[in-house]
């Protein structure tokens, strides 16, 4: 543990050998109907929503290593996964804690990953499950920083010349509904798209465990990663980590082409937590032909909760995602979408293993990493109190995420980004 390697570390002591040079995906090396070894890396709520969908995907799957920060959370996934009987084989000799679980779960012979741990540390994770030639599921967001983002590309390189799969969280890209609604955008039915207001208010998170009870024997490190959601070099905050869904079907409408900037605010009302992330955020993306593209951000109790994208076009607009619509220009709906509603996650993994049985290339890099640095640029733009352009993001040398800390580490908390004074490193 005191030697784990970092983001940059991979760029820079990787050999040229290991980088070019071609894995062969388990379908070439044993043949379509391998039985293929899942490995979960992160095994709160959502890792272990990602192993159930994909034990589910596939009828030849077991999953066969897991590994947490923490011993107790492996305990609980396991027992959540009980229903899938013979497909769960982790033995305790392959159940792994600690900071460096992830790669004990890499040697364990598995042949699939899912990384979901806190997103402050799916670069390096990422990076080293490409370098060890698995294929590869990442939650979303994939960086909290810019750096981050810059390791998630370079992986995403890596995992394309090694023929290995690399699908992502971005969950409502997988909705069949939703698909429908953001296909008739696509199609150009409701005519070019003028705005997109994102609405992603919901309540206030609750910590792990309370401040009061911060056990005397935990270092700051482990303190914040036992609450990592307040602190943004773990979570990179809300707009990242939550909110994220809703800046990337911004991104999603508007196809996906790169903004021009963002500008916004937001800041920290209702939080009382010891870390140092906002709890709401109104941003205004830019992009090209003057359209301006909105989200509204929030976590408070007590308040009108919503979730919702409206996507306004020349001729009407497209809602979604709970009941995807279109409506004209009076306001009157003119279609429903009323087919198909296969869970989302369960589709996501679906085809991803449809894809590594095919032998088919499946790799969502490069769309994971824009969308993420999106909502950085969100993030940035209220945090410094600026106008911040994608460009000036791209160049920026951010790296908030530190390497190699142990549990016992002193770290202490970053202030709270105040406008005006916060600047973009």
């Amino acid at each position: 543990m005191n030697s784990l390697p970092t983001r940059r570390n991979f760029l820079q002591t990787a050999s040229a050998a290991t980088l070019i040079a071609g894995f062969p995906t388990i379908l070439r090396a044993q043949g379509n109907q391998a039985k293929l070894k899942i490995g979960l890396i992160g095994c709160g709520g959502r890792g272990t929503g990602a192993a159930t969908q994909a034990l589910s995907a596939d009828p030849n799957v077991v999953l066969w290593a897991i590994g947490d920060a923490f011993s107790s959370q492996i305990q609980n996934s396991l027992n959540n996964l009980k229903s899938f009987g013979a497909k769960v084989d982790v033995p305790e000799a392959r159940q792994f804690s600690g900071l460096d679980a992830y790669q004990k779960v890499l040697a364990s012979g598995v042949d699939v990953v899912l990384l979901a741990t806190p997103p402050g540390f799916r670069p390096l994770h990422l990076r080293a499950a490409v370098d060890a030639g698995k294929h590869v599921f990442a939650e979303k967001p994939m960086a909290v920083d810019v750096a981050g983002v810059k390791s998630v590309l370079e992986s995403a390189r890596i995992a394309k010349e090694k023929n290995l799969t690399l699908q992502h969280g971005f969950c409502w890209r997988f909705s069949p509904n939703t698909r429908a609604g953001y296909g008739k955008v696509h199609a150009g039915e409701l005519g070019r798209v003028i705005s997109v207001y994102g609405t992603y208010m919901g309540g206030v998170p609750k910590p792990t465990t309370s401040v009061n009870d911060r056990n005397p024997a935990w270092g700051d490190v482990e303190w914040q990663i036992r609450n990592w959601m307040g602190h943004e070099w773990l979570a990179g905050g809300p707009l990242l980590e939550q909110a994220i869904h809703t800046v990337d079907k911004i991104a999603w409408a508007m196809n996906d082409v790169a903004p021009i900037a963002a500008r916004g605010g937001g800041g920290r009302a209702q939080r009382n937590d010891d870390g140092n992330v906002w709890d709401h955020y109104e941003v205004t993306f830019e992009y090209p032909n003057e359209v301006f593209c909105h989200i509204n951000q929030r976590q408070f109790a007590n308040s009108f909760s919503e979730v919702k994208d409206r996507v306004l076009c020349e001729k009407g607009v497209m809602e979604a995602p709970d009941r995807v619509l279109t409506k004209d220009s009076s306001g009157k709906i003119n279609w429903a979408y009323r087919g198909d509603n296969t869970n989302m996650y369960q589709v996501c993994h679906n085809e991803w293993f449809a894809a590594i049985r095919k032998g088919e290339a499946l790799n969502t890099g490069e769309y994971m990493a824009n969308s993420t640095m999106l909502a950085i640029l969100g993030r940035e733009a209220a945090h410094s109190g600026q106008r911040v352009t994608w460009a000036e993001l791209w160049n920026a040398k951010q790296d908030l995420a530190p390497d190699s800390l142990q549990f016992a580490d002193k770290h202490p908390t970053a202030a709270v980004p105040v406008p005006g004074t916060y600047k973009l490193a």
